[in-house]
């Protein structure tokens, strides 16, 4: 799924129309329906969190709008670019796992490790 379809799904499931979602987050309705469109990429972050809120979506949906928002503009995530830029030992751990060339399973691991931590 790419991020303007996600916002419109979610939009709708919502019973908001576009012009009064666009009003909501701030937006002009044309800048809103080409973002539907994918003919615009993902607006500031500070507009997806408002999308967020007006969507009320869950932490789950909030990281996936965030990480298709980023994909549209080929970049990281946001809320993650700062968490990594942060944080030294983030960097470090990403980049030993990227020269070791972590597959999915390995990553799968170290996810269920960190979730067991809570």
């Amino acid at each position: 799924m790419i991020f303007g379809e996600f916002i419109k799904e979610k939009r709708q499931e919502k019973g908001i129309t576009l012009r009064a979602f666009a009003d909501k987050v701030g937006i002009a309705p044309a800048y809103m329906s080409d973002i539907e469109k994918a003919k615009r990429n993902a607006p500031t972050q500070e507009i997806l969190e408002k999308m967020v809120s007006v969507l009320e979506l869950s932490q789950q949906e909030a990281n996936e709008l965030f990480d298709l928002a980023a994909s549209s503009k080929d970049a990281i995530a946001q809320d993650l670019k700062e968490y990594v830029s942060d944080n030294q030992n983030v960097r470090v751990a990403l980049r030993k796992a990227k020269d070791l060339n972590l597959g999915d399973d390995e990553w799968i691991k170290i996810i269920e490790e960190i979730m067991n931590k809570k």
